[in-house]
């Protein structure tokens, strides 16, 4: 049996639906993975946020110093304050708030056009302004927030080094203090509708740790994705700009190379998948993408943690899109390829060059 790398394998590596590699079972079949994520109670949420690399002693040390804690709250929470948590955040992103943003992404997305990467020029920064207007939180320093939110990205879901995990951990650190600071000065709709809800600071740093890291990051890393392929295919470029084509294209991209690739979960008690008997404890790695047969997809997740921004990102993504070939039809990838980021959970080009 080929050995699977977890950080970069693709679904035509994996020999079987349930297959362990790397001291994680990889589950990969569409209806087993949709079953894990329907069920909290046998397939625990508590590892969502778990650093995959083992935290060394000193950058432990430097968390405790800085009092970072990530409790139970939205992605890692199996328990009954789930539910209201989830209902406080969604009010943020309702249908009618998401649709609402539409202009304002579409003059985002024109006020960048013009450079040789579409990542560092457009995708980089336009979903994190996005986000911080949704949430009505001012003053909100855009490239400070990024090197926080990718380095923790790094730290939690990188493959990484004690060195490297000492040059992340002060950044992680600040982002957490900076959040609950925000709290106690109410500084923003978001701290302030947690505050009213009772929610404590910690809580409320918590989960607005991992809501400002995945309500742009993944975005950012989609639209990356998104606009190097469909720059692949000038046929379909020429086409974005017509009704409902860039919305079709999206769901692809999300189908078969979804930048959210994997998600983990625990068994809480010994389960058979596909006919494989998993023990009680084992961390499973689910593949959200689908098959190129298959048009379904997990990319969002499924059940009671689905993904709350999923109608923002398409959003998002759709508007960039016709925008941007709208704008540029003449514009060209350049041929060569890109440096990837390769974490467990996500993967996406660093970078989109182009010409005109």
């Amino acid at each position: 049996m080929p050995i699977v790398d977890l950080f970069t394998f693709t679904r035509a590596e994996l020999t079987s639906p349930v297959q362990f590699a790397g001291g994680r079972w990889v589950v990969s079949g569409h209806d087993d993975v949709r079953a894990v994520l329907a069920d909290p109670v046998t397939y625990l949420p508590d590892n969502a946020l778990t650093a995959v690399t083992p935290v060394a002693p000193a950058a432990l040390r430097a968390l405790v110093r800085a009092r970072f804690s990530l409790p139970p709250t939205l992605a890692n929470n199996g328990s009954s304050s789930h539910a209201g948590l989830r209902r406080l955040v969604a009010s943020f992103f309702t249908p009618a708030r998401v649709a609402a943003a539409e202009p304002r992404i579409r003059s985002l997305v024109a006020e960048r056009l013009g450079g040789g990467d579409l990542v560092r020029d457009l995708a980089w920064d336009l979903p994190a302004v996005v986000l911080v207007e949704l949430l009505g939180l001012p003053n909100v320093d855009i490239p400070t927030l990024k090197r926080w939110s990718s380095g923790s990205l790094e730290f939690f879901w990188g493959d990484i080094t004690r060195e490297r995990q000492m040059e992340l951990v002060d950044d992680v650190g600040d982002f957490h203090q900076w959040l609950v600071k925000r709290y106690h000065a109410r500084d923003g709709e978001l701290f302030c509708a947690l505050a009213d809800a009772g929610v404590s600071a910690e809580d409320s740093a918590g989960l607005c740790y991992f809501l400002l890291i995945a309500g742009q990051e993944t975005t950012t890393q989609l639209l990356s994705a998104a606009l190097r392929r469909a720059l692949q295919d000038r046929a379909l470029w020429a086409r974005l700009a017509e009704p409902g084509v860039a919305e079709s294209f999206v769901e692809d991209v999300l189908r078969t190379d979804t930048p959210v690739v994997t998600w983990r979960r625990l068994t809480a008690r010994e389960v058979v998948l596909s006919g494989v008997r998993v023990p009680a404890g084992a961390e499973l790695v689910l593949l959200l993408s689908g098959e190129e047969t298959d048009s379904r997809h997990l990319a969002f997740g499924y059940g009671r943690h689905f993904c709350l921004g999923a109608g923002l990102a398409r959003l998002e993504a759709a508007v960039t899109l016709r925008t941007v070939a709208e704008h540029e039809p003449s514009l060209h990838l350049l041929g060569q390829e890109p440096e990837w980021l390769n974490l467990l959970s996500f993967r996406a080009p660093k970078s989109v060059a182009v010409s005109r």
